[in-house]
């Protein structure tokens, strides 16, 4: 049996409307400082290394320096 590109096409269609955009929020830290693109966050005990964070105001950071006691994360925008 072959399956035709239309037919692909059609489930993945179908795959996209059923798909729902969620927003998990996790846990709240506080910025001990900014500067150059680097955000160091207090209080993210459980973020991982390449998550995204948000910070106010529209502004979106990746996770990258985990430390015992802040986060490191690169600010984008």
């Amino acid at each position: 049996m072959q399956i035709r590109a239309a037919e692909i096409s059609d489930v993945i269609r179908d795959q996209i409307k059923e798909y729902e955009k969620q927003l998990e929020v996790r846990e709240t830290g506080f910025v001990l400082s900014a500067g150059d693109g680097i955000a160091r966050i207090y209080g993210l005990e459980r973020v991982a290394a390449g998550e995204l964070i948000e910070f106010p105001h529209g502004i979106y950071g990746i996770a990258l320096n985990l430390e015992e006691d802040n986060v490191g994360a690169a600010i984008m925008g």
